[in-house]
Formats: structure tokens, sequence, C-alpha cells
């Protein structure tokens, strides 16, 4: 019995991930057939691959577990202008939200990180950089790895409290018309489009047009699965303490018509 609930739970988070692990296995035989720009070939190619996956993977879902106190404090500062509605749809994975959108805020972000880095390092040296965040080195470097997991940590605690706020159903109360916004709405529509467009716009002005754009397809190839499991992984894990967060979080609950 115990084997077959397990069974039953491994494929049904693998069908949750499934277009994770469908851009995971593209991205790895891109590496493997088509990208000549690192000397690494062969079974090195998939391992590389897996490791980078798991690299990112794992600073954006660990930190769930310390989402509750600053999700407790996002709201405390901001009592007063929040409102929580009663929710709407069905519960569970969504694929325009988890595996299209949210993604693509992921990605966004971490463009902006990438061009504004690399800006940085340019200054600094003189001279221009290539992307270096989310792209294969020969060599280890520990300082490499140090910045790319604290970023990684604060976009994660980043997206998941906004994530959390829209899907309890908390809305920011324009107490001047008294309309009710979504907190993230700003974020889910144009972040990912601005920023999509900064990074390209800021790629080109440094690479020519067709090596900025072979940079762009790499980094959203390589950014995609982490974000779409973390999309995922996030939905189960407020699903799961959903009662949790709902006590620690006490608000006004109401619609248009609330009146402070």
């Amino acid at each position: 019995m115990i084997v077959r609930i397990a069974e039953k739970g491994v494929l049904r988070l693998s069908k949750e991930i499934s277009p994770a692990l469908i851009v995971l296995f593209f991205s790895i035989l891109f590496s493997y057939f088509l990208d000549s720009s690192t000397p690494i070939t062969g079974r090195e190619v998939v391992l590389r691959a897996l490791v980078r996956f798991i690299r990112f993977a794992l600073p954006l879902c660990l930190p769930l577990y310390v989402l509750l106190p600053i999700f407790q404090f996002v709201v405390a500062q901001m009592r007063e202008k929040l409102l929580q509605t009663e929710k709407k749809g069905e519960p569970g994975i969504h694929p325009i939200k988890h595996w299209v959108f949210r993604p693509l805020q992921g990605i966004g972000i971490g463009l902006l990180f990438e061009t504004k880095l690399l800006a940085a390092l340019q200054i600094l040296t003189g001279v221009t950089a290539q992307p270096v965040l989310f792209f294969s080195r020969a060599q280890f470097q520990p300082g490499r790895l140090l910045i790319i997991t604290g970023i990684t940590v604060v976009i994660s605690l980043f997206l998941s409290t906004l994530w959390t706020l829209d899907d309890m159903g908390i809305r920011y109360v324009n107490r001047k018309d008294q309309e009710l916004k979504m907190i993230g709405k700003y974020v889910g529509t144009l972040m990912p489009v601005l920023f999509g467009f900064y990074g390209i716009f800021s790629l080109m002005a440094d690479y020519p047009a067709r090596q900025a754009f072979v940079f762009l397809f790499r980094i959203a190839i390589i950014l995609y699965p982490p974000f779409a499991v973390f999309a995922v992984m996030h939905d189960r894990f407020l699903r799961s303490r959903e009662e949790h967060f709902a006590e620690r979080t006490p608000l006004r609950k109401g619609g248009i018509g609330w009146h402070p």
C-alpha cells in the first residue's frame, strides 16, 4: 500500500514537472550536439547539465521552508493596505500559470541580474565579459558559485512571497477608488517582457545580434527547467500549509465594497 501511494505521488509529480523535464532533455541534446562554445564533450555534457539544473533548482526550492516568517513580515507591514478576498478556481497546477507565466518571471529576473552583473564587471575590468552566471566553466569557481546561489535565493524569496499573496487571494486596496489589485500583477504581466527586452538590448549592445540571441536562447533553456519545477513545488508547498499560513496572517476579508 505504501509503495503504491509513493508510486502515485512520483507519477503525479513527474506529470506536473513534465515540461521542465522535456526542456531539460532538449538542453542536454543542444549542448551535446550543437554547442561548440565549450570544450566539454561526451558524458560530461549530460553530467554538467544535470548538476547545473540541481544547482539552480535547490536554491530556488529550499528557501520555501523560510517563506512563512517573511510572508508574515510583509503582511504585517502592509496590513492596512491589504484585503483577503475569496479565492476562485480549482486548486492544483494550471498550465498557463505554472508552466509558462511563472517560469517567465524567473527568466526575466535572471536576465536582469545577468546584464547588471555584466555591466559591473565591464566597468571594473574594462573588458567586455561573456555571460557568466548560467554557462558552465571548465574549472570550478567557488566565488562564482556563491554569487549564483545568493542571487537565486533572493529571487526565490521575492517570487514565492508574491505568488503566495496572489494564491491566497490577498489583494492591495486602493482606498481612493476602492479598487482591488493583485500585488503580483505588474510582476506577472509586464516584468518578464520588460526584463526580457532589457536583456536582449543589453547583450546586443556588446555582441553581434546572432551571438546575442544564441546567448539568450541558451539562458532560456537553462533557466526554464528549474523555474518550472520551482513554480510547481511552490504550489505544492502552499497547498500543504495553506491553513497554517492563513492562521498566522489574519487579514480583513471582503470584496470591492469593503470600507476601512
